[in-house]
């Protein structure tokens, strides 16, 4: 495993496990040289945490596994566009590069709504990619928002 794909592939897996639990279906990976360090699945409800989001709960596992909070190097798949609070964690942590797959209009903070990732006066770039198994990563979504909207 080496492509954004097969990465993404890893996360739409986790998100997956977040709609088997009853959470929005969003999940991600983080990567470092090619080798998963960390997941994460969303869990705000189970959890009791606002802030429990795939890509949080990533960052946190993967700073535990390399004994660090600076995540230098590192690359972070997740099924949806990052919000303002993860784009903001992502940057804290050094991420190197993030990979999503679908768009997110209402809060996404890749280019969607806002782009948090180049916003002037940031000491850290980080390069952010996107539309990756897009079709697959919106399906997942659809699919569990569609019967909670009838």
């Amino acid at each position: 495993m080496n492509s954004d794909t097969d990465f993404m592939q890893l996360a739409l897996a986790q998100a997956r496990l977040a709609r088997d639990a009853g959470e929005v279906p969003v999940g991600a990976v983080l990567v470092q040289a090619d080798r998963v360090i960390a997941t994460g699945a969303n869990r705000p409800i189970g959890g009791c945490d606002p802030t429990a989001h795939a890509e949080i709960e990533a960052l946190r596992a993967g700073a535990t596994a390399l004994g660090s909070y600076r995540l230098t190097d590192t690359a972070l798949y997740v099924t949806l566009e990052p919000c303002l609070m993860c784009a903001a964690a992502i940057v804290h942590a050094r991420v190197r590069r993030v990979v999503f797959g679908a768009w997110d209009p209402r809060a996404g903070a890749a280019g969607s709504m806002l782009d948090a990732f180049a916003l002037p006066g940031l000491n850290h770039r980080v390069d952010v990619f996107g539309g990756v198994l897009h079709e697959e990563c919106k399906g997942l979504l659809t699919q569990f928002f569609e019967p909670r909207r009838q």
